[in-house]
């Protein structure tokens, strides 16, 4: 099984979208609210050089946004 981590906000439609896409594809991941943790933004930041939100880290790759297909094909879905 694959590492999942999702860096988010709360006021992001976005996050809100990807989130609930992996739990109704049954995919757990960790989500990080990086509004509360200026440590993982620094984090989410130094990984990927940007800071957007949502980012979801499968494995070690780094997706930007709510891409449906790249996070897909990274989990090995549809």
């Amino acid at each position: 099984m694959k590492k999942v981590k999702v860096f988010s906000t709360p006021t992001c439609p976005y996050c809100h979208m990807a989130k609930a896409y992996l739990f109704d594809k049954k995919i757990a991941f960790e989500d990080i609210d990086v509004s509360k943790s200026q440590e993982q933004a620094i984090a989410m930041y130094q990984k990927s050089g940007q800071m957007g939100v949502p980012q979801l880290w499968i494995d070690d790759q780094v997706v930007v946004g709510f891409d449906k297909e790249t996070i897909n094909q990274l989990l090995d879905l549809e």
